[in-house]
């Protein structure tokens, strides 16, 4: 059995922040496996499970906020008797840009409070975990890492969390260090900014009257043109 934990703050002002992307790619995990709708509350998370392509599966999301996320961790580990080794911790990181990810083996919580919490509860600092990177903060990170992604971030969300599914399921295949070789290279596409700039910008998308703004001046777009 893994049990895959992913971090994040329950109630509905939080759900598409950047420090609920563990949540996001567990919810990734739980529509792939067909469990989204499933599961129940114990031990302080939300935790659905079953056997999914050949992998018997604890997806849990603690619901005691980021801050107290060692409580659940704690409490889920000893019901299921899980080595910590085949827990795998999904986490936001803003030290990392948007889209990158990196496996670890264990090490500190590098400010992050749902890993400061764990580490306290746990007593150790030798859990893997998974971070996602939601990109570097302005002045104040909490403001950052409780704002919704831009546009442009939003735009490759989808192959973002996507990306972090695949990962979770090759952590539990194979392991930390093979995972970390797949993907600790992964690489987002580029945004294509013609669908993230706002109407009027230049080469954005065309305004309600069907003109766009270009470089050159301003181009009405033909009904059989689309955006090009």
């Amino acid at each position: 059995m893994k049990v895959v934990v992913g971090l994040g703050n329950p109630g509905e002002q939080y759900a598409k922040t950047r420090h609920n992307v563990g949540w996001m790619v567990l919810d990734r995990l739980a529509d792939r496996a067909g469990w989204a709708g499933r599961g129940r509350t114990r031990d302080a998370s939300a935790v659905v499970q079953g056997r999914y392509r050949g992998l018997d599966l604890v997806l849990a999301r603690p619901l005691t906020y980021m801050n107290d996320s060692g409580i659940a961790v704690r409490k889920l580990i000893a019901r299921e008797r899980a080595p910590l080794h085949e827990v795998l911790v999904v986490t936001d990181d803003f030290s990392l840009p948007f889209g990158k990810m990196r496996f670890r083996e264990g090490g500190s919580h590098g400010g992050h409070n749902g890993l400061r919490s764990i580490i306290d509860e746990l007593h150790t600092e030798a859990f893997p975990r998974l971070r996602v990177g939601i990109g570097e903060p302005g002045r104040d990170a909490v403001d950052h890492v409780l704002s919704t992604f831009h546009p442009a971030e939003r735009q490759r969300l989808d192959e973002l969390l996507d990306a972090a599914a695949d990962a979770v399921e090759a952590w539990a295949r194979e392991g930390v260090s093979k995972a970390a070789n797949r993907f600790n290279a992964f690489q987002l596409r580029p945004a294509d900014d013609a669908r993230t700039a706002p109407a009027g910008a230049v080469d954005g998308p065309p305004g309600p009257d069907g003109v766009r703004r270009t470089r050159t001046g301003w181009r009405r777009i033909r009904p059989d043109a689309g955006d090009g």
